[in-house]
């Protein structure tokens, strides 16, 4: 069934097909890092021409340049890309592999080449969610078209869209699926999961220089972002009876808001839905496949879809604590047993408990409660159950997860590192 008039030619399952196109009988693994970089003398946020210097510091051999507007905004090669956040955050994107020892390599390889590259411009790599000291207003967006927009968009949405996009960084862990019944799955428990587990991640309580009132500044600036694309998709994901599809999704991204538009590179403020731009266009614009593809990749819930799931919600980290995210998540999403075992746990829950604990998890960590159970004893089963996951590989993957243990048997999270410090 044809979506719109004369304006359009998409329809729904060309909509979903990116959904679908996802399927396969691969259990690998993606990663995406983000790196804030500030300078040794001061501790000042890094400018975007320095950090250009730094990406024309990778061998061009290895990395093809990518410009946006005759500015240098990516790297690309065989195992990913480097591109750069709004803030002049460099972040790794790697292809996706089937072992964590190969994403350790990878990982650990750009780490020694970033820290040995910013060093030559007088910087360093500071691994926390949140810039512990430069501000988004001394921050400024890099030279990149689709931040420009941003910028003057979500500001009408959201109360901290500039923190969000200027002053953090993530971690965030990418899966594949088999099927839409199994994305739907490992979506809606994931999606759950989430506020637990980037409670133990919690790793920016300093902002501007100051102690703040949150572990995770970073977790709790998503809050005031903009309610129409972040959060948790679907009070459907959270019912009992899991009656959410493919379809549902685009039906939910269909009422979304669009940004902008693109075409030939120039840009356009589009103040309508993409069901509106599909219906009815826009100044003579036809919806294409194209502007989906951007609007699904400008939709920022806890938990993404896309021809993978992404798993967005945790603070940067220290290299260790890094490999842990990957390896933790891989221990659920590919056991079947254990995506069992913690939806049994989390079952007698409401989409009101987890509104709840989302809301709270930046501020107290691991001490906010699910409903009535502080969530660290939450965590302590859920990484136990990840590890005897693990363990069944027969591969020695759990090793990864020794640091993320070491916090969890003390009760603490790298923000309470943080603070014992300042304090």
């Amino acid at each position: 069934m044809l979506l719109t008039n004369k304006t359009s030619l998409l329809t729904k399952s060309e909509l979903a097909q990116i959904f679908y196109s996802g399927c396969k009988n691969e259990t690998k693994v993606g990663v995406e890092s983000e790196k804030l970089l500030v300078y040794k003398e001061n501790q000042q946020a890094v400018k975007y021409e320095d950090v250009a210097k730094i990406l024309n510091l990778f061998d061009e051999k290895e990395w093809q340049k990518i410009y946006d507007d005759g500015n240098l905004t990516a790297l690309k090669s065989n195992i990913g890309m480097i591109t750069l956040e709004p803030g002049s955050q460099i972040e790794l994107s790697l292809k996706p592999y089937k072992t964590l020892d190969e994403i350790t390599k990878q990982l650990n390889n750009f780490y020694t080449q970033l820290d040995k590259y910013s060093e030559q411009i007088g910087a360093m790599v500071i691994n926390r969610g949140i810039h512990p000291v430069s501000t988004y207003d001394n921050i400024n967006i890099i030279p990149k078209k689709r931040y420009e927009y941003m910028t003057k968009y979500l500001p009408q949405k959201g109360l901290t869209p500039f923190v969000m996009m200027r002053e953090t960084e993530d971690i965030q862990a990418n899966f594949d699926y088999k099927d839409e019944q199994d994305a739907i799955r490992k979506l809606a428990l994931s999606i759950k999961m989430s506020p637990i587990i980037s409670a133990l991640y919690s790793n920016s309580p300093v902002r501007g220089g100051k102690l703040t009132e949150y572990k995770s500044f970073r977790a709790n600036s998503w809050l005031n972002v903009d309610e129409d694309r972040c959060g948790f998709i679907s009070k459907k994901l959270f019912e009992k009876e899991l009656n959410f599809t493919f379809n549902d999704y685009v039906e939910t991204l269909l009422d979304v808001p669009m940004i902008f538009i693109e075409r030939n590179g120039n840009y356009y403020e589009a103040n309508l839905t993409f069901r509106e731009f599909i219906s009815n266009g826009y100044n003579g614009l036809i919806a294409q496949l194209s502007d989906w593809l951007t609007h699904i990749s400008l939709y920022f819930p806890d938990v993404r879809l896309k021809s993978y799931i992404e798993i967005r919600n945790h603070d940067a980290q220290n290299a260790l604590m890094t490999y842990s995210v990957p390896a933790f998540w891989k221990g659920i999403i590919y056991n079947p047993n254990a995506i069992e075992a913690i939806e049994d746990i989390l079952k007698n829950y409401s989409y009101e408990d987890f509104v709840q604990l989302r809301s709270n998890a930046p501020k107290y960590g691991i001490n906010a409660k699910l409903k009535n159970i502080e969530i660290i004893e939450l965590i302590k089963e859920f990484f136990n159950i990840s590890r005897a996951s693990l363990q069944e590989n027969g591969i020695n993957e759990e090793k990864y997860l020794d640091s993320a243990f070491e916090y969890i048997e003390n009760k603490r999270t790298p923000a309470d590192d943080i603070i014992s410090e300042y304090k």
